[in-house]
């Protein structure tokens, strides 16, 4: 078994160098009045799950190398130093006589090369499904950074909205309660019109100071997917923002499962079961390395002699190592390993019908959301036109200013029911991209 050095030392430079690419973009700071697409960018180079997993990478890298490590010559240097106080001694033709000098030291330098090991033929062919490994989950970790960040920035568009349809109210409703004063003041009218549109006023400065809670909220949880620190500034940019253009989406598009992130994943573990299988089965393969040594000795009765004089050895030899019998170890890891194999096969086909499942749940909630959506804009219109045509009344005394609070309050409710069910379209339509595995992660 050959492993190519240069294909490593390649690997590693490469994995060097992004890093160092990774860290020059983490330095980029984020423009004011960020784009989506800006968002995305930059969440993709700072969020700490994707550093993480850009870490792992490195690690992984680490750790192959450390695995390989082991085809190179190993080589260990080991020293002693020894005083007898008493002598060893040897019988010889019946008289014990003392053996060899008080004083000993030795250092011995000594390489071993491994040819043949199992271990090091699993490291060899693991390699490339580590690196698989390792980069499927930070593939994994960016598709949900993209469909996170995306949801919150529409998130907060959709607040953004809903602000401004409530600052809308207020200055309606403080029209209709000045309108409404100046009939109580006249005497046209009882204090009822006038304590309804101040009550009317109140509720919708309330409703103001609670959306802008929530949006700081909302702000503060889009910075945490960034990476940032909620203490940092952060402006959005809404322009050339049409949420309604970005609803559209090919409901005729099927599921490909080789597309999910999560199934090459689970491809990945079973070929790396596989390997461990075979590994179990190598196992009965001998352990044959190859040493050479060097040895300096030296001895005197006196230590202050005892470096005066070196008695050199070498050697060269193979060492053989086969394993007989273990206590049917080896049999049991091998049909532990092959049952695990079958479990992956079932997680596999589980997982299919998760995705299948997934699909048909985004799929399901993007068309109903598609009928609220339209069903909601079509209330809207006819809000709008039902509110304009007795404020026109009102203001000719045809109605009272309870029909015109009625059709007010209609009115913002669809506003708000409408952005309410384009966000959820938009947020289903990402759900849906996410089940097909069709999230674009280069950004």
């Amino acid at each position: 078994m050959k492993f190519n050095f240069k294909h490593l030392l390649i690997y590693t430079s490469v994995a060097v160098v992004s890093l160092g690419t990774a860290t020059a973009q983490d330095n980029r700071p984020l423009s004011s009045n960020a784009t989506l697409d800006e968002l995305i960018n930059f969440a993709l180079n700072n969020k700490i799950e994707v550093k993480q997993a850009q870490i792992d990478q490195e690690i992984g890298e680490r750790e192959i190398a450390s695995a390989l490590s082991g085809w190179y010559p190993q080589i260990n240097a080991n020293g002693n130093l020894t005083h007898f106080i008493q002598l060893p001694t040897a019988n010889i033709n019946g008289q014990n006589i003392a053996m060899g000098q008080r004083n000993t030291s030795a250092l011995t330098f000594q390489a071993d090369q491994a040819i043949i090991n199992p271990g090091l033929f699993q490291a060899s062919k693991a390699a490339q499904f580590i690196r698989q490994k390792n980069n499927l989950a930070l593939e994994n970790t960016r598709i949900n950074t993209v469909v996170d960040v995306s949801k919150a920035y529409y998130d907060i568009l959709t607040s953004e909205e809903q602000i401004n349809i409530i600052n809308e109210n207020i200055a309606r409703l403080k029209r209709q309660h000045t309108d409404a004063s100046a009939r109580y003041e006249t005497g046209l009218v009882d204090n009822t019109d006038y304590k309804r549109a101040l009550i009317s006023l109140n509720n919708a400065n309330a409703q103001l100071k609670s959306a802008l809670e929530f949006r700081k909220y909302k702000y503060d949880f889009l910075k945490t997917l960034m990476g940032l620190n909620p203490t940092d500034g952060l402006s959005l940019s809404f322009a050339g923002q049409n949420m309604e253009s970005n609803v559209l989406l090919d409901t005729s598009e099927l599921v490909q499962i080789a597309n999910r992130v999560e199934y090459r994943q689970l491809k990945n573990l079973q070929e790396i079961q596989k390997l461990n299988t075979q590994y179990q089965k190598w196992s009965y393969l001998p352990r044959l390395s190859a040493f050479a040594n060097y040895g300096l000795n030296y001895r005197n009765s006196a230590f202050a002699d005892l470096y005066g004089n070196n008695y050199p050895q070498s050697s060269v030899g193979l060492t053989l190592s086969i394993p007989i019998f273990t206590g049917m170890k080896r049999i049991q890891e091998v049909k532990k390993s092959e049952l695990q194999e079958s479990r992956i096969e079932m997680d596999l086909a589980n997982l299919e019908n998760q995705i299948g499942a997934q699909y048909s749940a985004a799929m399901a909630s993007y068309r109903a959301n598609t009928v609220e959506w339209q069903n909601a804009k079509a209330n809207m219109e006819l809000s709008e036109e039902v509110y304009n045509t007795i404020k026109l009344q009102y203001d000719a005394g045809l109605k009272t200013y309870l029909e015109l609070m009625t059709a007010e309050t209609d009115l913002k409710t669809s506003q708000l029911n409408y952005l309410n069910s384009l966000y959820a379209l938009l947020a289903s339509k990402l759900d849906i991209q996410k089940a097909l595995g069709t999230v674009d992660i280069q950004q």
